[in-house]
């Protein structure tokens, strides 16, 4: 016998339009990104789940890259959401130049346009997890030109990281690091991230847990990013 599903329809028809409105939201306004790696310490922690605003550039058909209308201009030292162009991981990191820009990596500090980006004195911490427990860092504020002040961190570390030639991004192309620079696969690894595959941007956390205790990290609940 024929089941009648148009009963259960009629029943359930505002629970299936909230799933349609949600569904159509995370594809089109916001959306919500949990956060599985430290690449971006100190800013962002594992455990974190960030709000990703994904009208700041772009208006975009809803689950797809077809740009609707461009409405925003992505600036530097914005924390954003882009997919990966090696293989399109979801990634988090912090857009530090844009299109024109020439970008490179001297000893492990940041150069952009010619000269090094301004560097606080800083402070060694011991706040880097590992299998043995806290690992020493170093962490200090970053001032990227027209940008904000952010933190950045760096580990006593030497790898191929630390050094990248000059390059000159092209008119539609990004370069995204780390904050976390010693512990991240970013744009020194897959190179510049087209403005196509930017997601949104990210400027306040949603909820954080302690992914090793399963605690709320309740300080953490709403907190603006910089």
């Amino acid at each position: 016998m024929a089941l009648n599903w148009r009963p259960w329809l009629r029943e359930q028809r505002g629970f299936l339009l909230f799933l349609l409105g949600l569904g159509v939201m995370r594809g089109a306004l916001a959306d919500w990104n949990p956060v599985p790696t430290g690449s971006m310490r100190p800013t962002v922690l594992e455990g974190d789940v960030v709000l990703v605003d994904k009208r700041a550039y772009d208006w975009r058909l809803p689950f797809t890259s077809i740009d609707l209308h461009r409405h925003g201009e992505p600036q530097r030292g914005d924390v954003v959401v882009a997919w990966s162009p090696a293989d399109g991981t979801r990634l988090l990191k912090r857009l530090v130049a844009l299109p024109g820009d020439t970008v490179a990596v001297v000893d492990g500090r940041l150069w952009l346009n010619g000269a090094p980006v301004p560097l606080t004195p800083g402070q060694a911490v011991a706040d880097e997890p590992s299998p043995l427990g806290p690992l020493p860092a170093f962490r200090a504020d970053e001032a990227l030109p027209q940008g904000a002040v952010h933190a950045v961190q760096r580990l006593p570390v030497h790898g191929p990281l630390q050094q990248m030639p000059p390059l000159t991004l092209g008119p539609d192309d990004y370069f995204l690091l780390g904050d976390n620079r010693d512990n991240s696969a970013d744009s020194r690894v897959f190179g510049p991230v087209p403005r196509r595959l930017l997601v949104g941007r990210v400027s306040r956390l949603l909820v954080s847990v302690d992914p090793q205790a399963w605690t709320p990290r309740w300080e953490r609940v709403g907190l603006a990013l910089r």
